[in-house]
């Protein structure tokens, strides 16, 4: 898998056709991976590189800082002063080239995997399994996909962090185990299983998240089904 490291752009050689080659390249294989709806983690790495790229070519500054600085000086209150090794030359035209040419061609590829992401959320149904308590910021997730799938169990945990500007939930998952499909297995059956095994959640919530589609579990139906929990949650 051809991999595309955040620094790419001011990496080894500065030439249009070199950096041409290694975004087609990781590009490539990252269509490929969304052919088998294999979506992360190369969906969040391409939204990251998006962004990147985009606030390189709106603030050309930021594309200097890439770049190292020399000692030029000491100023007055005796500080060290520095001058960027490069300037606005051939250089800084070959690299304003190779991100006028990116953008698009990640742009899209995000659209394409944002487009698969949503085909699958849309064949996402969640549930509550029996009573949810007052606080479900922690219990178990059942995910079941395909018609004739076990079901893998996960406890999970969401929490709660702020910046300066915004409030986020994170949520944190744990395997538990699988269960194997038959008649007598239902969600219901299973959180009644957990109860009993696991002691230390009398009385947890539980979310039932299945689809009839066959998914990648690790690559989509996992990380999908954590956002989707999330949101149900934050809503209810």
């Amino acid at each position: 898998m051809a991999e595309l490291t955040k620094n790419w752009l001011t990496e080894k050689c500065i030439d249009f056709e070199y950096k041409k080659y290694l975004l087609l390249a990781y590009l490539q294989d990252v269509k490929k991976k969304f052919d088998t709806t294999r979506l992360y983690p190369w969906l969040g790495e391409l939204i990251e590189h998006y962004k990147n790229i985009v606030s390189v070519r709106d603030n050309k500054q930021n594309l200097m800082q890439l770049f190292p600085q020399r000692v030029s000086g000491i100023s007055e209150n005796g500080h060290l002063t520095y001058d960027y090794i490069i300037s606005d030359s051939d250089l800084m035209r070959e690299l304003e080239s190779i991100v006028a040419y990116a953008i698009p061609q990640i742009e899209i590829r995000v659209e394409e995997g944002k487009s698969i992401y949503d085909i699958v959320e849309e064949h996402l149904y969640i549930q509550p399994v029996g009573v949810i308590p007052l606080h479900p910021d922690c219990g178990y997730m059942l995910l079941k996909g395909g018609e004739k799938a076990s079901t893998n169990v996960y406890e999970y945990q969401v929490t709660f962090f702020e910046n300066a500007s915004e409030k986020y939930k994170a949520i944190h998952t744990h395997f538990i185990k699988s269960f194997s499909k038959n008649i007598s297995t239902t969600f219901q059956s299973i959180k009644s299983d957990l109860i009993r095994e696991n002691k230390h959640m009398p009385n947890p919530a539980a979310y039932a998240i299945e689809t009839e589609m066959t998914l990648p579990l690790e690559e989509t139906f996992l990380p999908i089904a954590k956002r989707m929990l999330v949101r149900y949650i934050s809503q209810a």
